[in-house]
């Protein structure tokens, strides 16, 4: 995605370099609204990985699917969907491919056969063990101009925001488990 690079090409802001003294318009809605900075942030750092991922052979979604498995438990494939911001239908067909590669394999849950559960074979974690190098590689280059503390701080704010609208009424992400 391209974006302007000159005050004069942005729409809403003044032209300081034709007019200096054009007073600043109202800001925007959504230059202070946090879900729409939060999707802006997320659009601009996640694409300047995914071009990494695809050099190295992983569509976006495969990378967000490994990524979401590597180093963890097995988890259901609608808790899956709501990882990887990924819509269950798609997961579903993409673990279908992943399986055939034998990067993921399906388990059935303990306690309800209504659930499948997803994890990360060995050979999975081995195909996306320099892929998720890179990955901490680049997360270090965003977060190096705040410093350390303010980079912690950022994402523990984060998961608590996820932690408290998880659950949120309308949520169909642990409620749809059952369509697995």
């Amino acid at each position: 995605m391209n974006y302007p690079r000159h005050a004069s090409s942005v729409p809403g802001k003044p032209d300081v370099e034709t007019n200096p003294s054009a007073p600043a318009p109202a800001p925007r809605f959504v230059d202070d609204y946090l879900p729409a900075l939060l999707a802006q942030a997320s659009l601009l750092i996640s694409s300047e990985f995914h071009e990494v991922a695809r050099q190295q052979g992983f569509s976006v979604s495969e990378w967000r699917v490994m990524a979401s498995l590597a180093g963890g438990e097995a988890v259901s494939i609608g808790r899956l969907a709501q990882v990887t911001v990924t819509k269950q239908p798609t997961v579903t067909r993409l673990l279908d491919r992943m399986e055939a590669r034998q990067q993921i394999e399906r388990l059935p849950h303990d306690s309800d056969r209504r659930i499948t559960l997803v994890r990360i074979t060995p050979q999975g974690a081995k195909s996306v063990e320099h892929l998720m190098e890179l990955a901490r590689e680049h997360e270090r280059r965003v977060l190096e101009p705040f410093g350390l503390q303010r980079a912690e701080d950022l994402k523990a704010t984060l998961r608590r925001m996820i932690d408290l609208h998880a659950q949120a009424p309308g949520d169909a992400a642990e409620g749809a488990e059952g369509a697995d």
